[in-house]
This record gives structure tokens, C-alpha cells and sequence, in this order.
């Protein structure tokens, strides 16, 4: 195989250019295998396999810097940077990252996992480079989907001003993670398609190219002319008037294209954007046919593309949606928002049902909040459905926007919690904390299913600003019988004994009923209270339960500093309380990839843990 022969950084370069197309196979190939076994990021590696040859190709590594946005597109990077070995542990606990990773490779130039930021940290990588008096070139490469959010833009702009090279690589393929929406997608497709432009373009570049020494010469200033063949042609060219030399569209899948591409854009004394068109899965059917489906692939049958695993229960997602459903049936104000995640949140049901009453605005989680403050102003009951991790992108215009006009926009915040594979930058582990730090924010989260159900009616009837947070996966099925009607910032007792108090928030209340039967089998009595809210906590609560308790105990699946742990224990304090206390939540660090169960248990979350923590604290004392 050759793919054998790339066992480091710019070995790709020792390969004969006939063996390119081969190389590109297997490295498909090889995806295919490893990511149907292990789960991961596929459709859009497939995309860009040709892409990335090209610019191992062109540049030399790891002296150029290229800055990958979001990262989820990093595999075949990975692969020719000598990592192939890492494929087997690819998302596992201390396994390799499926994003970029400073701290595994000096290839990897920038930490990522949230979309729109390579285009601002390529901008600082080209002003260091400069100011230290270096030369190398530097790299960003963004996706269309990724273009949608506003802070490429605010680098674009920025960029546009610098007079030394800085190569900007737009990965087009029409394709985020859903469909792309709103006037870019709209522009691109208009330059990508432009048969007229592209063929004109074609045949004078042909022409010029013959006339001997001063051909090239006179095609590279014509490229760069302000007022070129281009702006005839593209209404508008959006990125020349920004002031970014526009370089393409280019075929994605066309090596020697490519690299003659980056070879003129390296001669750019600018910012210069190429323009690259791939097709998101390439060479695997069921990742071009269903490209959302196969963008975070769980293990899967490369036959057929479906599965390995069939779900049976069903998710916290699958919950919300139903409900939201409902819900645009019975509420005739009611408005759903996403931010490019309509089917991972859940909202493609609700978008089928009430289309004009759904807003996909993009990957835009700051103009999602504001656009809903909007809308609730105006007297609408906005639902803004988002990732936990997504949604901290949005803290000032939560803050500023929503809860200083006490608006009411119900924020439904999935993922929260460990979410396990992708690792640090989706871990849901700050939202209590930074949403609770916030005045007039109302933070509840859920036991089960039926209580998600039960909150969201309680969200919509409820005026103010509202947050409800649920884990990723299998929605908890157990408790059914305790259905006590939701009231604001009350908790619910589920059982009342002696001795030891567990004070549980969402997702830890099942954790806190397998703590409870094993401290019950140790001949210890022990009171269940599922929180329900966060912000506001039920103070006579937690003042019945310290004066009743020897040991309260406080759980929640989120990091220590500012979460629900470090308020009950501020009450406490205040109020004079002598019940000894302890505070179960995650360390106030950054959590790595792995699966989620051994995550809780080396984050000392578990209910193994818990329990040993318990009987260390009430016994040692």
C-alpha cells in the first residue's frame, strides 16, 4: 500500500504524482474501516482527502501553519502527519483526539472544535510571523457552513487590511452539518455555478498562458486587478470588494489544480481567499446521499451505511422534539430557533409541522439569542434550541439582550453534561455555572423523559427567561411515579429517610438512586430530593434537609466553581448551618474525549465513587 509509506510529515512528497490518485483511495478507505468501527467525523473528511494531499503538497510542515475550523475534517491531515496508528484509540479515553491537538503533533498549528475561528487565528499566526521576521505561510481552512457565523466575518473583514500573505482556503461543499441557509449559501452557489464566468475565465487564461515569459506574469495581474474579468461576471464579488484577493472556484478534487492554486496564492502580498469546491463524503455512497446523517457517524455497516447498533430508547432529543411538536399545535405564538442544528436538537420535526414559524439562522449562536430577544419583545415565545457548549458562545447577548429586559425566550440546552467523544470543546460542564451567575435567569434540568416534558410547558407558560438542560443520550426512563406538578424554584422529595440527604440535579438524580440502594444496603438511611432548579434553588428545602440530616450531599454533572454545589453550600454558611456537607460535581478543569461512563468515573462522578466519598465523609468523622 502506499498509504504504508507516509509514516510522517512531508512524506507525501517522496510519492511520484501517478501514485496521488491511489493514495487518495486508500486513505478513504482506510476512514471507511476505522470510523465504521469506532465512530467519528466522516462525511466531511471523504470531502476533503484531495484537499488535504494538496496542501501537504504545497506546503512543508510543520514550519507552514495550517489552521483547521472547526477540526472535525482533520483525519486525513492526521494520516499524512504519521498518526495512522492513532485511528484504533481515535475518540477513545487517552486516545487520539478526533480534533486537532497541539499536544499531539507540532502539525497541529491551532486547537479547535468550534466553528468560525481559523480565519481569526490564522490572522494572529500571520502578524507573529511577521513581526518576528519569518516567512512561512500560513493557512486557514474554513467551510461554507462555518462562513455563516459572525466572527469569520469580523476577521474577514480585519484581514482584508494586511499586506502580507495570508491564504484563506473557503471549503465549499453546499453542506454544514445540515443544509447551509441565508444569503451566502445563496451568493456561493451563484459563484460556484456561473458556467458563463467559468468559461470565459478558462479560455483567456488558456490564451494568455501561450504568450512565451510574460504569459504567467500577465494572468497573475490580471487575477489581482481590482477591476478584472471577475467583476464583469459575478455580481457583486463579495470578497473582492471586501478587499481579499478571490482566487477560484476550484475543483476540490483536483490535485495538480489545487496546488497550482496555491502557488499563486502564496505570490498574493494580502489577504487572498481560494475557493474550493468539494462534495461532502466523496467516494462513499451513503455519505453523499445522506451527508448530515454521516457527519458525527456512530459505528456503522460499510455496506449498507446503517447502524451497527439499532436504538431502542428513546433520547432526550427525541423527547424534546416530541414535545415541541405538541407544543406548535397548542401555541400558536410559539417560535423555534436553531443555529445550523436542526436535526440534532431536534427541531426537524417542528420544521416539517410549522415551517414559517422555524428560524435556522446558521452557525450564529450570538444573532440566534438576540434575533429571539426580538421576537419575545415583540410578544412571540421564542425556543432556542442549542448545545450546551454552542450556547456559551452567546453569554453577552444572553446577559445583555434577554435577561436584562427580563424577555421571555425559553433556551433548551442539549448536550449537557459530558457528552464523552469530542472532547473538550463540546463537553457541556459550564452551563450551570455561567448561567446561574446571570440575574432574572430561571435554570431547571430534568430527571427523566416525563419531567423534560413537564418543564418545557412549565417554560413556555412561565415569563422570563427560562433555561432547561438535558444530557445527551438514552432519556431515563425510571421514577415514572414521581410526577409531582413543577412549581417555581420548588424541589421534589422522591424519598424521605434519616441520616444521609442527596440533594440531585438532572441527569444525576438516576446516579443518586444507585447511590441511595447501595448506602441502604449498608444499613444506611437516605433521603432522595430530585433539585429541579438550579436558579432559584429551594432554599426551605435545603434548610429542612440540613436540619434533619447529618450529611447533605449535593450532585450535579457540572464543574465545581459557580455551580449548584458552591450555592447550597454559600446558603449554608449564610444561614448559620452545621450540617456537614459535601459537594459532588466535576473538577474545574477541561475534560478529555473518551466514553462517558469511564469519564464519570475518573471524574469521581460515579456512583462507585460517590459512595466511598459518602461513607469516607460520614464515618471518618
Amino acid at each position: 500500500m502506499i498509504l504504508d509509506r507516509i509514516q510522517k510529515e512531508n512524506d507525501i512528497k517522496e510519492l511520484d504524482r501517478s501514485e496521488w490518485p491511489q493514495l487518495a483511495q486508500e486513505i478513504r478507505e482506510f476512514l471507511i474501516e476505522k470510523i465504521s468501527e469506532n465512530g467519528g467525523h466522516l462525511g466531511s473528511n471523504l470531502g476533503v482527502v484531495e484537499l488535504t494531499m494538496a496542501l501537504h503538497l504545497s506546503f512543508t510542515l510543520p514550519q507552514d501553519k495550517i489552521i483547521w475550523d472547526v477540526g472535525h475534517q482533520s483525519y486525513t491531515h492526521k494520516l499524512l502527519t504519521g498518526r495512522r496508528e492513532g485511528f484504533d484509540t481515535l475518540r477513545k479515553y487517552g486516545g487520539m483526539s478526533g480534533f486537532p491537538k497541539r499536544k499531539e503533533s507540532d502539525c497541529d498549528a491551532f486547537d479547535t472544535g468550534h466553528s468560525s475561528t481559523s480565519v481569526s487565528a490564522g490572522m494572529g499566526y500571520a502578524m507573529a510571523r511577521d513581526l518576528r521576521g519569518e516567512s512561512h505561510s500560513v493557512i486557514s481552512v474554513i467551510g461554507d457552513g462555518a462562513l455563516t457565523g459572525g466572527m469569520a466575518w469580523e476577521a474577514l473583514n480585519n484581514a482584508a487590511r494586511l499586506e502580507t500573505n495570508f491564504i484563506i482556503v473557503l471549503n465549499d461543499n453546499n453542506m454544514s452539518i445540515s443544509e447551509n441557509v441565508g444569503g451566502l449559501s445563496a451568493y456561493l452557489n451563484t459563484v460556484r455555478t456561473k458556467e458563463g464566468y467559468m468559461n470565459l475565465k478558462a479560455g483567456v487564461e488558456n490564451t494568455l498562458s501561450k504568450i512565451p515569459v510574460y504569459g504567467e506574469n500577465i494572468i497573475r495581474r490580471v487575477r489581482r486587478t481590482k477591476n478584472g474579468i471577475k467583476q464583469f461576471f459575478v455580481p457583486g464579488m463579495l470578497f473582492e470588494e471586501m478587499g481579499l484577493t478571490y482566487l477560484g472556484p476550484v475543483d476540490g478534487h483536483n490535485i495538480e489544480q489545487l496546488m497550482k492554486s496555491f502557488r499563486e496564492a502564496r505570490n498574493v502580498k494580502g489577504a487572498v481567499l481560494l475557493h474550493v469546491c468539494t462534495q461532502k463524503g466523496q467516494g462513499y455512497e451513503p455519505a453523499m446521499r445522506h451527508p448530515a446523517r454521516f457527519h458525527g457517524a456512530e459505528p456503522f455497516e460499510i455496506e449498507t451505511g446503517l447502524p451497527k447498533k439499532k436504538r431502542i430508547k428513546a433520547n432526550y432529543t427525541d423527547i424534546f422534539s416530541t414535545v415541541m411538536r405538541k407544543m406548535g399545535d397548542r401555541e400558536p405564538d410559539v417560535v423555534a430557533i436553531t443555529a445550523a442544528m436542526p436535526d440534532g436538537t431536534g427541531l426537524k420535526r417542528f420544521r416539517n409541522m410549522f415551517p414559517e414559524r422555524f428560524f435556522d439562522v446558521g452557525i450564529a449562536e450570538q444573532h440566534a439569542v438576540t434575533f429571539a430577544a426580538g421576537m419575545a419583545a415583540a410578544g412571540l415565545k421564542p425556543v432556542v434550541a442549542v448545545y450546551s457548549s454552542f450556547l456559551q458562545r452567546a453569554y453577552d447577548q444572553v446577559l445583555h439582550d434577554v435577561c436584562i429586559q427580563n424577555l421571555h425566550v425559553v433556551f433548551a440546552i442539549d448536550r449537557a453534561g459530558l457528552v464523552g467523544s469530542d472532547g473538550e470543546t463540546h463537553q457541556g460542564i459550564f452551563d450551570l455555572s455561567y448561567l446561574s451567575s446571570i440575574p432574572n435567569m430561571c435554570v431547571m434540568a430534568p430527571k427523566n423523559k416525563w419531567e423534560l416534558s413537564d418543564m418545557m410547558k412549565f417554560a413556555v407558560a412561565w415569563n422570563g427567561p427560562v433555561a432547561i438542560r438535558y444530557p445527551r443520550g438514552e432519556a431515563y426512563d425510571g421514577l415514572q411515579r414521581f410526577r409531582a406538578p413543577v412549581e417555581y424554584g420548588k424541589a421534589e422529595t422522591i424519598y424521605d429517610e434519616s441520616e444521609i440527604a442527596l440533594l440531585a440535579v438532572g441527569s444525576m438524580v438516576k446516579t443518586a438512586v444507585q447511590v441511595r440502594e447501595r448506602l441502604r444496603e449498608m444499613g444506611y438511611g437516605c433521603t432522595l430530593v430530585n433539585a429541579r432548579f438550579v436558579k432559584p434553588f429551594d432554599e426551605a428545602a435545603v434548610s429542612e434537609l440540613a436540619g434533619s440530616h447529618k450529611l447533605l450531599v449535593t450532585m450535579e454533572e457540572n464543574v465545581k466553581s459557580g455551580g449548584f454545589g458552591e450555592a447550597v453550600l454559600e446558603y449554608l454558611n449564610e444561614t448559620g448551618s452545621r450540617v456537614r456537607s459535601l459537594n459532588i460535581s466535576l473538577p474545574d478543569d477541561y475534560i478529555e474525549h473518551g466514553n462517558v461512563d469511564v469519564l464519570k468515573a475518573e471524574a469521581g462522578i460515579d456512583a462507585e465513587t460517590i459512595v466511598k466519598k459518602i461513607v469516607s465523609e460520614y464515618i471518618g468523622r
